[in-house]
Formats: C-alpha cells, structure tokens, sequence
C-alpha cells in the first residue's frame, strides 16, 4: 500500500536531465491569484539545489527573483555552482518556462564551525501556539496548505481604506497537515507574510512579490529537533514609495531559536 506525498514534497517533487538540470511542474495545491505562491516558486529553485550532488555544506543565504508571471505547468531549473571555496559554495539558478527566463535565485551553501553565537533578535513574549485561536482559511488554494494563528496584524476584516501607524505582524504557522520542518518548507513559510500596504492601508491594492532572501541561522540540526512544530513568525514594513515597499522578518521555533530572517521587495499599484 502507498502512502500518499505530503502536498509540499509533491510541489517541490524535481526530475532529473541528462544535462544536470531538473524538471518539474507547478502544483495546483499552492495556486495563488495569479500563477503559483512565491514561496513555493522559492522552495522549488532551493530544492534544485539541495538535491546537486555537488553541494557542499548547507543554506545560509538564498535570494529568489521574480523575473515574470509563472505559467501553470511544466518548468525547467538550471543551477550551477559557480565557484566553490574552502567552506562556502556560490550558486546561481534559472527557472524557465519554454524559452523565457521566469525566476532567477542565488544560493550560498556553507559547512557550519562551532564558535560562539548569540542573537540579537530575540523572540516576543507570546501566548503559546495551542493557547491561540487557529485564524480561518479564506481565498487563494495556498492558505490552505498552512495553519495560522494569528497574534496581531492579520490581513484587514474590511478594506475601508484608514491607514495604520505600522504593518507589525505575529503569528504562528505551521504546515497543514503537519510536516518536519527542512530547509525547503522554512524557505516557503518565510513568504507567507501578507503585503504589508495591505495593512498600512486597508486598500486590496495590486501586488507582487520582485525580489524575497532568506538568512538561515539554524543548521540541518536544529530544523529536525523543530520538527513539525509550530513556528512564530513576525514582520514588519520599513520603507513604502514609488511603487515599491520592503519588509524585513523573523522566524522562530516553539523553543525560541532563531531560525531564519527575511527580507522582500514589493511592487504595489494604485
């Protein structure tokens, strides 16, 4: 008897070419308004990485770019390694559809030494996950695929256009079903941050994600000992204008380890 993938492993699911590219398809199951989630298009480019037999060491930075709309169905991913140092790996990746570029991504990959640490952002005094109402699911298919449970700065009850002072957001997230957390799922819930004009503005403005990096703090250890568990996430805007905003962000386990930051730019219109 079968057991069936878990909805993101079937997402990021690659084939390999002979020309030491990967192939694989967008995944109805993380549809967005327009084309796929962006995490998902983030997790897929990291995961072309991942599986290179040539990598070395772990994630430790990973930018995607978001080049043009990505179409339903088949894409490809070209990574390379292009330059490999003593304890750090550089990589690029394309991800085509036909012969358009649709996304691009760099990736460094480093091995870990043991040195003192200690974190400067620290996690918020919060109520536990289980002691917080579990937010309801609305809209587009890929909210489906994570429980939320919302602290504060949920998306807006009514688009009644009265500007806030801030964007913050917490909440806590976890894949839905539950999962074990790896470097692929922690890439893809690092997107699930609602556009902060959204909340500035209580407008349903249009937007799209240009550009989303992700720092790893916690190594392939930490990760397995988070498990599935719930993670708590934060984020806030920091500069709106000319039709571009950022927000930078933080992610957290259950026992307070740091285990990723974040940062995006975001194309909004009028």
């Amino acid at each position: 008897m079968s057991v069936r993938a878990h909805a993101f492993d079937a997402a990021i699911a690659l084939q390999p070419q002979p020309d030491g590219s990967w192939r694989g398809r967008t995944s109805p199951a993380y549809a967005n308004m327009i084309g796929p989630y962006g995490g998902i298009t983030a997790a897929q480019c990291l995961q072309s990485v991942l599986r290179h037999a040539d990598r070395l060491g772990d994630p430790i930075a990973f930018t995607v770019n978001f080049a043009a709309a990505i179409a339903d169905g088949e894409f490809l991913l070209r990574p390379r390694a292009v330059r490999t140092n003593r304890s750090t790996q550089h990589w690029m990746v394309e991800m085509l559809q036909g012969d358009h570029v649709v996304a691009t991504a760099t990736a460094v990959t480093a091995t870990r030494r043991d040195t003192w640490s200690g974190h400067e952002a620290g996690m918020p005094p919060v109520p536990r996950a289980e002691d917080t109402p579990r937010t309801l699911r609305r809209g587009v298919e890929w909210l489906n695929r994570y429980e939320m449970r919302f602290l504060e700065g949920a998306i807006p009850k009514e688009w009644d256009g009265q500007t806030r002072d801030d964007s913050l957001s917490r909440l806590w997230v976890r894949d839905d079903p539950p999962r074990p957390l790896d470097f692929a799922s922690l890439t893809a819930i690092a997107d699930v941050f609602f556009p902060r004009v959204w909340l500035r503005r209580a407008r349903p403005t249009p937007v799209g994600t240009v550009s989303m990096t992700v720092y790893y703090h916690a190594d392939a250890g930490l990760l397995a000992a988070t498990g599935p568990g719930h993670l708590l996430l934060q984020a806030q805007g920091q500069g709106f204008g000319g039709g571009y905003f950022d927000h930078g962000g933080q992610l957290w386990s259950e026992a307070g380890d740091l285990l990723a930051t974040t940062h995006q730019v975001v194309y909004y219109k009028e």
